[in-house]
């Protein structure tokens, strides 16, 4: 066996003759526990918060959503179309058109994206969970599904027979407007069903059938903007957008859902490395307790260290002890506080203890990632406290 392991592990498990050590030696340990389980709930915490922010996002984006390069919208012809289907890795896509109109209704009015969509738009994004009130739209009809901010802005309900909505699109064409009443295309269309996702989405789209947006826009039967696409499991995407580029010659741009939600994302993320940053400062001022305790065991041992030093022992090997004892309490610490924000993480998933509202629960998560964070943050930490701490070991001490 190693000699400076079997020396830091004597010493890691005995008490000292001076209980003033061992009290040192207990608050010290306890700061690891603490600090590390209050990292691991904390990140687990934030894992949730992500998931629960981004599920509102995955219920109307696509896996893969495909636009053109170089203008709002592109003709897509039969032979690609039939092209796209033997791509193996695309379960489903839905043909789409966005675009940004004007909504009236009574004296009310509102811009925002009408976005054309075709039968199979329901299968690739399951939109039809998120239906408030009322039912999705019937394909070539002049239904449409509007979002629960922009009911609450116009106060429109659904099937308003007497009452119809307006949509106002800008004429494709150059030069100056002579006449405003002729610059628009208008038609008047019939709310049918209501969606709720969240406060952002509930007032940015309202969703129509593709033939009717292509009439308003006076887009040509095979003109679209976008076709979205609902990946198989466990399929690699890199291959499919290598595929799709090859049917439309590189003249498409593919977004995946993270890049269509970059900034989400962003800031999502850099909240994370925020909070990790922040408690793993609580954790290095824990971590001073172990640098006070070490020298402190050093202290108390330096009649032992004297006797291993007149053995032969050199200077490195009896620092190499209580970097290795350091690091040992700081590892043993860090699984103890792993077990205990574990246990509470669980707590909290199955018992929902903490709630944000009456009926929503604080979001949590396990993963395997978060653990191998935590533990790699307390033993490197330790690590640096243990080698900072054995420097006062020298040949001048023992002397």
């Amino acid at each position: 066996m190693n000699f400076p392991f079997y020396i830091a592990r004597r010493y890691l498990f005995s008490l000292s003759k001076n209980n003033a050590i061992n009290i040192i030696n207990a608050i010290a340990s306890l700061g690891i526990i603490v600090g590390t389980m209050a990292l691991f709930v904390v990140l687990s915490v934030f894992s949730g918060l992500k998931v629960f922010s981004l599920s509102f996002t995955n219920e109307i984006d696509p896996d893969l959503k495909m636009t053109s390069t170089y203008g709002k919208s592109f003709l897509i012809s039969p032979e690609e179309e039939n092209q796209i289907k033997k791509i193996e890795g695309v379960a489903s896509y839905t043909k789409i058109i966005e675009e940004r109109v004007l909504f009236m209704f009574k004296d009310k009015q509102h811009v925002t994206y009408l976005k054309g969509v075709d039968s199979i738009y329901p299968v690739v994004n399951n939109i039809k969970k998120k239906l408030f009130n009322g039912q999705w739209l019937r394909p070539d009809s002049y239904q449409v599904v509007i979002g629960y901010g922009i009911a609450q802005d116009f106060s429109l309900g659904i099937l308003d027979f007497e009452n119809p909505l307006q949509i106002y699109a800008p004429k494709p064409g150059k030069g100056a407007i002579e006449n405003p009443e002729e610059a628009f295309n208008k038609t008047d269309v019939l709310p049918v069903g209501i969606y709720s996702i969240s406060e952002d989405l509930d007032s940015k789209y309202v969703f129509a059938d593709l033939s009717l947006v292509q009439e308003l826009l006076m887009y040509k039967p095979n003109q679209i903007s976008g076709i979205e696409f609902h990946l198989k499991q466990n399929v690699d995407e890199q291959a499919v957008k290598a595929q799709l580029e090859k049917i439309f010659k590189n003249k498409i741009t593919l977004k995946n859902r993270e890049q269509l939600n970059e900034s989400l994302y962003k800031m999502l993320n850099t909240e994370n490395i925020a909070v990790y940053l922040i408690f793993t400062l609580v954790i290095i001022v824990a971590l001073f307790n172990l640098v006070g305790a070490l020298i402190m065991m050093i202290l108390d041992k330096r009649a032992n260290l004297k006797t291993l030093l007149s053995l032969g022992t050199e200077i490195r090997d009896l620092r190499k002890i209580f970097i290795l004892q350091g690091t040992l309490l700081s590892f043993l610490g860090g699984l103890i506080g792993l077990y205990y924000g574990i246990i509470l993480v669980s707590l909290q998933q199955k018992y929902e203890l903490i709630m944000i509202t009456p009926t929503l629960a604080y979001p949590v998560v396990f993963t395997i990632e978060n653990v191998l964070i935590v533990m790699a943050t307390i033993v490197s930490l330790g690590f640096v406290a243990s080698l900072i701490a054995s420097s006062r070991v020298s040949k001048k001490l023992l002397d």
